[in-house]
């Protein structure tokens, strides 16, 4: 009876540590989760005809390779965005420029390559001397740091939507050095993106000078007969 006791112990103890060594690893594990930063493209509105502002943000967030808790040289310095738009048909004009927390930066580097039915926009920035002042772990969408103005067609259907969507593959965010050890992407798990899009509203009847014109008369009229009864 005591060789079984001692057995059971014995048995009981290696459970028991098994356990706490599951334990140990599942925390382990969670603290390694590292939450990685983002790209957002807004989703908006607008009319047939009209020329849309699209905001384009970027999340800092704590504990990835790069943002504003890692040492100097391992800041979110110089970003490349490429967005794909469909139907192109639904757009007769778009570009991709700088705003928001770097529209008064001036980059070391700056381009926005275009091609059909996509846009790029890439821009590097030196770290001494224009820091991208990102808000660490700020509020989703984050920053913005750039914008689409796109100019829809006046034959896009009324209701339809035009997607913006981020190429997974070329759009990442790294140093002003380019260091390969820390560039973030969708492939290497670093980054988010989030796809936008657009949705085509009524257009807006344009006044013409002459309607224009006459509603000032009536207007005038109206003013006259008031001050006349008062």
């Amino acid at each position: 009876m005591k060789q079984y006791a001692s057995h059971s112990k014995l048995i009981r103890a290696v459970l028991l540590i098994g356990v706490a060594a599951g334990l140990l690893q599942a925390s382990a594990a969670a603290a390694a989760v590292v939450i990685p930063d983002t790209v957002t493209v807004a989703t908006v509105n607008g009319p047939a005809g009209g020329i849309i502002d699209v905001p384009v943000y970027i999340r800092d967030a704590s504990g990835s390779p790069l943002g504003l808790d890692q040492p100097p040289g391992s800041r979110i310095q110089s970003y490349a965005i490429k967005v794909t738009y469909s139907p192109a048909s639904s757009v007769s004009a778009i570009s991709f420029t700088r705003a928001g927390i770097t529209s008064s930066l001036t980059p070391t580097f700056e381009v926005s390559p275009a091609s059909p039915g996509a846009i790029s926009l890439l821009d590097t920035f030196q770290e001494s001397t224009n820091l991208i002042p990102f808000t660490l772990d700020g509020a989703l969408p984050g920053n913005q740091v750039a914008h689409l103005s796109v100019a829809l067609s006046q034959s896009a259907p009324v209701g339809s939507t035009v997607t913006l969507t981020i190429d997974p593959t070329l759009t990442q965010l790294t140093d002003d050095a380019g260091d390969p050890g820390t560039i973030e992407s969708s492939g290497n798990g670093r980054l988010t993106l989030v796809n936008g899009a657009i949705t085509v509203l009524p257009s807006v009847p344009v006044m013409s000078h002459v309607v224009i014109m006459m509603l000032g008369l009536a207007l005038a009229l109206i003013g006259v007969r008031f001050i006349r009864f008062h």
